[in-house]
């Protein structure tokens, strides 16, 4: 190992590689031994290291139900640990409420978030997704979002 790869190790930014020896074979019969090549093993540190490219198909779902059925639907987007946002213009206010908390609850048992982002328009999110800031204080100077309310 050069004095580059021990200075890097030292300070963590290299994992050293252990090599880990099998045993003989005439110790063991041929049944109990399955052959296979050296294992190689990287020693393991304490942390909360998380790549950043674990994720690479992430989906927003656009969805505009017509009907409460169609909750459902919503709801299994972000059990699969997809955003939805949910248009609810289409629907009558009673059905709105009816879909809203249908998906508030599913949003709560999941760790998700929901929020309103428009006129009868919000965001679901699952745990895996952070919601920062807010688009109220635009929405409250529109007197269509007062009315809607």
């Amino acid at each position: 190992m050069g004095v580059m790869n021990r200075f890097m190790s030292f300070l963590g930014l290299q994992e050293q590689e252990e090599i880990v020896e099998q045993e003989p074979l005439g110790q063991h019969d041929e049944e109990d031994y399955a052959p296979g090549p050296v294992e190689t093993r990287k020693n393991q540190r304490v942390g909360n290291v998380v790549s950043i490219h674990s994720q690479k198909n992430v989906k927003v779902v656009l969805y505009e139900p017509r009907s409460y059925d169609e909750a459902q639907e919503i709801a299994d987007h972000l059990r699969s640990h997809r955003t939805v946002v949910v248009n609810l213009q289409r629907v009558r206010n009673d059905q709105a409420m009816r879909i809203i908390d249908f998906l508030s609850g599913t949003v709560y048992a999941l760790g998700g978030g929901i929020s309103k982002i428009g006129g009868n328009i919000f965001l679901c999110t699952p745990d895996t997704v952070e919601i920062q800031g807010t688009i109220s204080e635009i929405l409250a100077d529109d007197q269509d979002y007062n009315r809607m309310r």
